[in-house]
């Protein structure tokens, strides 16, 4: 269950390029996960955004 999504619009993109994605965990704990992504236009080394997501993992329940 994603528990918050923030994404941060920094520039426009160039138009006509692709946009690249970088993503990585940030932390992996017992419950949340926490990722990054830091998205380019194709070529271009200046972000056109940045987001952070923290997910939250189900728990397991047991069978009645």
């Amino acid at each position: 269950v994603t528990t918050n999504l923030n994404i941060n619009f920094l520039r426009k993109p160039e138009p006509n390029l692709d946009l690249i994605g970088e993503s990585w965990l940030m932390k992996v704990g017992k419950r949340l996960i926490v990722g990054e992504v830091i998205i380019y236009s194709e070529n271009d080394p200046e972000p056109v955004a940045h987001a952070t997501c923290t997910y939250s993992l189900p728990t397991k329940s047991l069978p009645s």
